[in-house]
């Protein structure tokens, strides 16, 4: 769903509409005399029967259904060939690492944007197994799985509880679905695994820069951490040289890193596994700042022997095995 307020742009349904030639084109009817949907949301389920809702930003006036939770989408734009064009740029814009399975339309609802108007909305059902915390989510506030019986305990529209729980009638939990890993093929039921990168620097002195991310971090809050991130549609070393000009302000030429370890990774138990990567930069320009202070409060130097309490423990594991020139290590296992 779009999330920023609509000042005279068309096809934009759930924001402020104040193009007029979004009004006539809302009241355009298909041949049957119905409108045609200008709107397409994602209702995703794992198979094992829970349901993908996304947290909204609290917007009052400008955001559709502002501070509920609701589908993942969006509304139509003059480049989308088609309203399943639509939703797959939305949710590559909104979450980019999410990958559906089987993706299909399922129902025409009908939703009130804003300004009162009655809007038809294109539903695609999908499947997704993946760890919702594990996404980079653009819009909006959170994503989590929930169950059926949880949607009366959520701010949530009724015709989006009961469209929920239509489909969670027809398609009742399927066991040994919920029984596989979190994120596979499909055909030969290969696990999936996420892949992050990781900046060791390393001073004049010996000394590594670790970050302390904010409190309200997803992941890892006030704790020291690399400078990292999750590729997105690149290459590891580009996600490199993006994260650290992002979040430090540090220019690093790809023919100045080299990698130095890396760590496979599973959190708890039957979560997605992640291969962190971990390059080393032996020159780089500039000085570590805070550029993005919701994600990291400071920048410091710590000697490699004299690291923190509070470290993610897979950071620990990569700076004493990079200093004892072991490429290789694994926590979770």
């Amino acid at each position: 769903m779009q999330d920023e307020e609509v000042s005279g742009a068309e096809w934009l349904p759930f924001g402020r509409v104040t193009s007029p030639t979004l009004r006539a084109k809302l009241g355009n009817a298909a041949l049957d005399g119905r409108p045609e949907p200008v709107n397409a949301s994602a209702l995703i389920f794992n198979g094992a029967g829970r349901y993908l809702l996304h947290l909204r930003d609290h917007k009052p006036g400008v955001i559709w259904e502002s501070g509920a939770f609701a589908l993942l989408g969006g509304g139509r734009t003059h480049g989308d060939r088609s309203l399943e064009s639509t939703l797959l740029r939305e949710l590559s814009e909104e979450v980019p690492g999410l990958r559906l399975e089987n993706l299909e339309p399922y129902a025409v609802e009908q939703a009130t944007s804003v300004d009162g108007l009655s809007v038809p909305m294109q539903v695609f059902a999908a499947r997704w197994r993946g760890n919702a915390d594990r996404l980079a989510l653009h819009e909006g506030v959170l994503l989590r799985w929930f169950a059926p019986d949880d949607l009366d305990r959520l701010r949530l529209s009724p015709a989006t509880r009961d469209l929920i729980r239509r489909h969670a009638a027809a398609n009742p939990p399927d066991n040994k679905q919920a029984a596989a890993p979190a994120v596979w093929d499909g055909g030969s039921r290969t696990v999936l695994n996420g892949i992050g990168v990781h900046l060791h620097l390393e001073d004049s002195a010996g000394r590594v820069l670790l970050g302390l991310r904010h409190p309200n971090s997803k992941y890892a809050g006030d704790t020291w951490h690399y400078l990292a991130g999750r590729c997105e549609q690149e290459s590891a070393l580009a996600c490199l040289v993006r994260e650290a000009r992002e979040e430090a302000g540090l220019v690093i030429d790809p023919m100045d890193v080299e990698l130095a370890h890396v760590v496979h990774v599973v959190d708890t138990a039957g979560a997605l596994p992640l291969m962190q990567l971990v390059f080393k930069a032996r020159r780089w320009e500039g000085v570590p700042k805070v550029l993005e202070p919701d994600k990291c409060l400071t920048w410091k130097w710590w000697p490699r022997y004299e690291l923190p309490d509070r470290i993610v423990p897979y950071t620990r594991t990569a700076i004493t095995a990079i200093t004892e020139g072991r490429p290789y290590s694994q926590l979770g296992w």
